[in-house]
């Protein structure tokens, strides 16, 4: 009878202590986002400013030499954010993206950069590799810290697509 109380008071606090984990990687994966748009921030601060904000910026960078839709930004995760028509008429109107119609679906507007686009993703690959020199001696990154992390990312990232699409 002892064992089986101290077995439910022991799985009852590990319930407790992954609860608790949880919500805790929850929070810090949203404030390393908000953290990575004010870095960006800061770089525009720096380099004398932007007409962009740092998602507009962070979403030209994920593009790349991409040409893609506004739901291919969405799926591939390149976005965050319920916006994503706005910011890409905004960067059309602004110079940093080119669009043109499909040919096979004239609703659908695929993108690409313009040079204009292209600095402004070079500016943040050269912040990223700015970061990348301190990485290991002031944030006391490995890159195996960075092959753990980035494993289990993407085991949550499947799980909560999981959690979507077969509505768990």
């Amino acid at each position: 009878m002892k064992l089986d109380r101290e077995q439910a008071q022991s799985a009852h606090h590990s319930a407790h202590g992954l609860e608790a984990e949880y919500l805790q990687a929850l929070r810090l994966v949203e404030r390393l986002h908000r953290l990575l748009l004010d870095a960006i921030k800061g770089e525009f601060d720096r380099t004398g400013g932007s007409d962009l904000n740092a998602v507009q910026a962070l979403l030209l960078h994920n593009l790349g030499s991409d040409e893609l839709t506004a739901g291919e930004l969405r799926t591939r995760g390149y976005y965050l954010g319920s916006n994503v028509s706005y910011n890409l008429k905004r960067l059309v109107e602004l110079g940093y993206l080119h669009y043109k119609r499909s040919d096979l679906d004239r609703r659908s507007v695929r993108v690409s950069l313009t040079a204009k686009g292209e600095e402004i993703s070079g500016m943040v690959r050269r912040l990223y590799r700015r970061q990348l020199r301190s990485l290991d001696s002031v944030g006391e990154i490995t890159i195996g810290d960075l092959v753990d992390l980035n494993r289990i990312l993407g085991r949550l990232e499947r799980f909560w697509s999981d959690q979507i699409r077969y509505r768990l």
